[in-house]
């Protein structure tokens, strides 16, 4: 485009603010320059485009038929231009989205799937922290947490993620060696892998209908340790279809008895302040991801 084409752009921006705010008065202010030079730089637009753009009165200035015309076109054309500059200023800045997540979640799930995020949102940054214990989410220490509880255990649930059932499983040599038709009353006689002091393992059993009680000779705290314990044959673990679908598919684990029953929830956790796009964006990823894949968990 030809340079003498192009209007001066402070008498554009001059015209856009006075018209916008509707007086020279505001525009000035806006501006941070005189009166008299906002009524200069748009009499120099005036004469430049040959037509009456605005029209002056006691109580201010009211666009003409060929200013409103004008003043939308240039409102636009302002915007991009201010657009352009921020995305280019956000360039220079590295955009980090802050996630805390349960061990066993961020391992197996989350973690697999980073390079899909990445191709999906390639100039934000992703930190993963591992966090077995915490049960709120702090704006210093993370932008969103997800996390594994009951009802009431957790502050700052933004959304009941989905409630997948809870099962057995162990490594196919460990379930070799046991009885054939094994059912969740065999179990309490077994080798079972703890990530607590056995209140797990005794919340399935009472969901199962058998009042037993178990008690821990080792506690793991994480269900990624557990698991991957039960893996190598140590015993038998409460897992999920989220935590161990891969390994029940490539048969490094196998469910040792029928019944499944649902307990916790995987909740999505934020902290006070409101979330940023792209925390907001994860969290809608998140949730339609998980309820594709895990339909029968909602």
């Amino acid at each position: 485009m030809a340079e003498d084409r192009l209007p001066p752009l402070n008498a554009v921006r001059a015209f856009e603010a006075a018209a916008r705010l509707g007086s020279y008065v505001a525009a000035s202010q806006a501006l941070h320059v005189t009166q008299p030079a906002i009524g200069r730089h748009v009499k120099n637009l005036e004469d430049w485009l040959g037509v009456r753009l605005l029209e002056r009165s006691p109580r201010g200035v009211t666009l003409t038929l060929p200013g409103a015309h004008y003043y939308k076109a240039a409102a636009q054309a302002l915007q991009i231009l201010a657009d352009a500059g921020a995305r280019l200023g956000q360039r220079g800045e590295e955009r980090w989205l802050r996630i805390l997540c349960v061990p066993a979640f961020a391992s197996r799930w989350l973690t697999p799937r980073i390079d899909t995020l990445r191709s999906l949102r390639p100039d934000l940054r992703i930190a993963i922290e591992p966090n077995a214990t915490f049960t709120s989410v702090d704006a210093r220490q993370a932008d969103l947490g997800i996390a594994f509880g009951l009802p009431g255990e957790l502050s700052g649930v933004r959304e009941v993620l989905i409630r997948p059932k809870v099962f057995a499983v162990c490594a196919p040599s460990y379930l070799a060696q046991l009885p054939a038709g094994l059912s969740a009353a065999d179990l309490p006689a077994l080798r079972l892998i703890h990530v607590d002091d056995g209140t797990w393992w005794n919340s399935w059993f009472a969901a199962n209908g058998l009042r037993v009680r178990v008690k821990a000779d080792t506690s793991h705290i994480s269900n990624d340790i557990v698991l991957n314990l039960a893996q190598r044959g140590h015993g038998i673990a409460l897992a999920t279809e989220v935590l161990v679908g891969r390994e029940l598919r490539e048969g490094s684990l196998v469910r040792c008895v029928e019944q499944a029953v649902a307990l916790e929830s995987y909740q999505l956790l934020t902290p006070p302040q409101p979330p940023s796009a792209d925390a907001l964006w994860f969290m809608d990823w998140l949730g339609s991801s998980l309820r594709e894949e895990f339909p029968d968990a909602l």
